[in-house]
């Protein structure tokens, strides 16, 4: 599968995996010189400088957090995942939190969020009066058992 990358400012970075093996590629910030700060609570959205063009509608992007800010810095993505559909072609942004109780600045350059591309499978809805009983039924949070 091949994901097109345009880039819409030229110091934009190519989203690259860090490893052979990983899973998602990193997003990097697309900034003027002296970065953005994030104070505690408050929620920024970054630019990264580049648009893309998924290879069908069988395909979603989906952007992550990177866990190394979230656990180390507090800084999370506002809106948990980010979903980029198939016929979008603006820029793509990121949208931070900050839940730490400091104040942090992001960076031009900086690797903010992650990329991965995910197939799906479209579906229709289908209204109905009942629905077939499973062994779980309704049980909902903590239902199979908190430990």
């Amino acid at each position: 599968m091949i994901l097109k990358i345009k880039k819409m400012r030229d110091d934009a970075q190519i989203p690259q995996r860090a490893t052979e093996g990983a899973a998602a590629a990193d997003l990097c910030a697309c900034l003027p010189a002296e970065g953005i700060t994030i104070n505690p609570g408050e929620r920024v959205i970054i630019p990264t400088g580049i648009a893309i063009e998924l290879p069908s509608e069988s395909y979603v992007a989906l952007v992550f957090a990177r866990s190394g800010l979230g656990t180390k810095k507090g800084i999370s993505l506002a809106n948990g995942v980010g979903v980029i559909d198939s016929d979008y072609r603006g820029e793509v942004h990121v949208g931070l939190i900050n839940n730490s109780g400091e104040a942090y600045t992001v960076q031009d350059k900086d690797r903010i969020a992650q990329l991965a591309v995910f197939p799906i499978i479209s579906f229709d809805v289908e209204l109905c009066e009942e629905l077939e009983a499973s062994e779980r039924g309704e049980g909902g949070f903590g239902s199979t058992g908190v430990k």
